[in-house]
């Protein structure tokens, strides 16, 4: 059984210290790293089952990091922003995070997002009914959590997975934003439609032949998305 452990990444002892104290309440194991290299090195050396990430680093910030993990590890990333940019928010989704807390924040929130990622990681992990679905080009394989497209793997986030899980397994039926982030994030994302716009897109760009014109995840405007049941 992989150890419960999450690797802290903040260049603020203070952080560091508050974050881990927390965590460690909770029964994980924390391992802090303060810079973006030594945290590359040890994300690889420690397989962590999360990461938290800050984005304000010297050196190399949080953007670069995660872009540089997103190339080998598909472990959640949490980002930790001190600005409540919009672009920000949405940059660290686009770069493979999972989610992201904006600074100061507590600890009830701290640990409800840690929560909530590792849930649709652990949700995504279970074995569903059918045991396989295909459409045109892509084979989707529930229990070895497999995904292909014309053949080739893709690969995905834990989220990613879970939000397409959702969509096929409901193939040929609209489901709304509300639904999506209540299945997917939880219910206190019932809200957070940009989370739903970033991954939706992420979707597409990996299994989409053409993603601006997309064939299998189609938008309901003003309502949600339907994954299309017949080609």
């Amino acid at each position: 059984m992989q150890k419960r452990c999450i690797l802290v990444v903040d260049d603020e002892v203070s952080i560091l210290r508050y974050v881990g104290a927390c965590l460690r309440k909770q029964g994980f194991e924390i391992i802090t790293a303060n810079n973006g290299e030594e945290a590359l090195v040890k994300a690889e050396k420690e397989n962590p089952v999360l990461i938290l990430l800050d984005i304000m680093m010297p050196k190399m910030d949080g953007f670069a990091v995660c872009s540089r993990l997103r190339e080998w590890t598909q472990a959640p990333i949490i980002m930790l922003t001190a600005r409540g940019d919009e672009q920000d928010k949405v940059k660290c989704l686009d770069l493979g995070a999972d989610d992201y807390i904006t600074k100061p924040f507590g600890a009830d929130e701290l640990l409800a997002r840690v929560r909530a990622v590792l849930r649709r990681t652990n949700d995504a992990a279970k074995i569903t009914t059918p045991s396989s679905f295909a459409i045109g080009e892509i084979t989707i394989k529930f229990a070895q959590r497999q995904v292909t497209v014309s053949g080739k793997e893709v690969r995905l986030t834990p989220t990613e997975y879970k939000l397409l899980q959702e969509l096929v397994l409901n193939a040929g039926k609209v489901l709304t934003h509300a639904h999506l982030l209540n299945r997917v994030w939880g219910s206190e994302y019932r809200e957070e439609r940009e989370y739903l716009h970033v991954f939706i897109r992420h979707l597409r760009h990996k299994i989409e032949s053409d993603p601006t014109n997309p064939r299998f995840i189609l938008t309901v405007p003003a309502v949600g998305y339907q994954f299309r049941d017949a080609v």
